[in-house]
C-alpha cells in the first residue's frame, strides 16, 4: 500500500507523508505565508532594529551554548524566542479548522494504519 503525500488543503495546506518510523508534516505554506512574511515586513519597516534583535539573539545563543541549560543566557534566549514565536509565528500554532481538521485526521489515520514492511515481504517470499 502506497501512502501518497497529497496536501491537506486549508488556510495553510499541510502535506503529510509516511516515513519508515511515522509521519512527516510539511508546514512550509505556514512558514512561507506567516513566519517569513512577518519577518520580511519587519525587515522592511525597521531593518536596523531587526538586525540588532537577531544579532542580540545570536550572542545569547553563543553564551547559552557555553553556559549550559540552566544559564542566565539560556533562559533569556528561550524567553526572547517565545516572544519571537508570538510576534512572527502565532505562538508556533498552525491554524487548522473546518474540513481541514477532518482531512488531516483522515490522512494521519491512513499513515498510522499498519502496513507491510518491504523487507519482511521479501524475506517471507524467499522462505
Amino acid at each position: 500500500m502506497t501512502i501518497n503525500d497529497t496536501p491537506v488543503d486549508g488556510p495553510y495546506p499541510i502535506k503529510a507523508t509516511a516515513t519508515p518510523s511515522g509521519a512527516e508534516l510539511d508546514v512550509s505554506a505556514f512558514l512561507f505565508k506567516a513566519v517569513f512574511t512577518e519577518l520580511i515586513t519587519k525587515a522592511d519597516e525597521d531593518p536596523e532594529g531587526l538586525v540588532a534583535e537577531l544579532t542580540d539573539m545570536a550572542a545569547l545563543l553563543r553564551s547559552a551554548a557555553h553556559g549550559g541549560r540552566d544559564s542566565h543566557a539560556r533562559h533569556e534566549f528561550d524567553e526572547r524566542m517565545h516572544g519571537m514565536l508570538a510576534e512572527y509565528a502565532n505562538d508556533g500554532a498552525i491554524p487548522v479548522y473546518g474540513e481541514q481538521v477532518s482531512r488531516l485526521r483522515d490522512k494521519l489515520s491512513e499513515i498510522a494504519a499498519p502496513r507491510p514492511i518491504p523487507a519482511a515481504r521479501e524475506g517471507g517470499a524467499a522462505a
